[in-house]
């Protein structure tokens, strides 16, 4: 019997959504800022094989020694790339006007000065509470310090690196603090924080590698990607991959409950994962339609991409059933709603009449200039 979800297939459209619209109205200035490239069909080739090793290697990892250095490693790893992409978005953006940076950094400032009144409340107390809210009032106060600072200093609009640490400074000690190192009763990070930083970087990363792509490489990417997803789930390493990712407190994945709200026969609330390399498929799959054929099929290809999701995620139960798999490739579930209105747009332009030469209107005839009479 299929269960309808409508949560996950909404996130879907409107990170889809979001990252189509912010990339488009930002890709000037990303153009700018960084240096302009364009994947060749040599380079996903290399991208799909990277991908393909990674999982194995983490899926492999977890089986032979799970909670091993590896797996510290790949923490790092993570950290350190999200991190990096944080400060680099905040940076290329931060050469903003003087009140926008004011209200920005008060707004990080009263977040951390939150997060650190909350660590006082008994369910979130651990041995590390003093710890947790010294550095987030240390954050709220370097926060507020450069509000004082743009107060009292004019200076051109120009790129700030105190106003991009603010950002990933906030979600490292968010992080370290409430998942990492935490022992506390009440859970914080996940799936709330999880969530939030999840949908966040899947809408950067839609932002930042979408215009790398062409239509024919996104294309290609399209396909290898999604036989690859096949492969791995049906052979075991993603799913591995993936629960190593949630053990890990990563945000590399996002749950949200299913809605209308199902309860599990162990008990619990249903809750429903999609990953974000799924978010961003979905994302570029958007771009480069836009690209292509215009803004009004790009949102035609999101709503089908989310529909299409739905569908298969109402099945999704018997699915895996059937075939004795933990998941399911969500990049077939993405490509079959895409595909369609793609198809469709292409059979449509081909038969759009051409206007024939012959209907051309023949050039007019220049003037002769008028004789004049023969003077004796």
């Amino acid at each position: 019997m299929p269960t309808l979800d409508l949560a996950m297939p909404t996130a879907l459209f409107l990170v889809a959504l979001v990252g189509l619209l912010l990339s488009k109205r930002v890709e000037n200035r990303l153009t700018e800022t960084v240096e302009q490239k364009e994947f060749k069909t040599r380079d996903i080739f290399m991208l799909v094989a990277f991908i393909l090793i990674v999982v194995s290697v983490i899926a492999y990892t977890a089986i032979v020694n799970p909670g091993g250095v590896f797996e510290n490693a790949l923490l790092v790893f993570f950290m350190g790339s999200y991190t990096t992409l944080l400060f680099t978005f905040s940076y290329i953006f931060s050469n903003t006007t003087k009140t926008r940076v004011q209200l920005l950094s008060a707004g990080f400032g009263v977040a951390a000065i939150i997060a650190g009144v909350i660590s006082l409340l008994d369910p979130l107390g651990d041995a590390y509470t003093i710890y947790r809210i010294a550095a987030f009032f240390i954050l709220a106060t370097f926060c507020f310090s450069v509000v004082i600072f743009e107060q009292k200093k004019s200076t051109p609009e120009k790129s700030r690196w105190y106003m991009a640490a603010q950002p990933p400074a906030l979600f490292l000690l968010l992080f370290i603090f409430f998942n990492v190192i935490y022992s506390g009763t009440t859970q914080v990070w996940n799936p709330v924080l999880l969530d939030v930083f999840g949908f966040t970087f899947a809408i950067l990363i839609i932002i930042y590698l979408s215009s790398l792509f062409t239509w024919k490489t996104v294309c290609l990417f399209a396909g290898l990607l999604t036989i690859m997803d096949i492969i791995l789930v049906f052979t075991g390493p993603m799913v591995t991959a993936a629960n190593t990712f949630t053990d890990l407190g990563l945000p590399v994945l996002v749950y949200l409950p299913n809605f209308p709200i199902l309860l599990k026969e162990t008990g619990g609330i249903l809750f429903r994962g999609l990953g974000l390399g799924d978010y961003f498929f979905a994302g570029i799959l958007a771009v480069q339609t836009y690209n292509k054929f215009g803004k009004k099929t790009a949102v035609m290809a999101v709503v089908a991409m989310a529909v299409s999701f739905g569908i298969w995620e109402a099945f999704l139960p018997e699915i895996t059933k059937f075939f004795d798999i933990g998941g399911f490739p969500a990049t077939v579930c993405i490509i079959t709603g895409w595909i369609p209105i793609v198809a469709y747009k292409l059979l449509a332009t081909r038969r759009k009449p051409v206007p024939s030469s012959s209907a051309t209107p023949p050039p007019a005839e220049v003037p002769k200039e008028p004789r004049l009479p023969m003077q004796q």
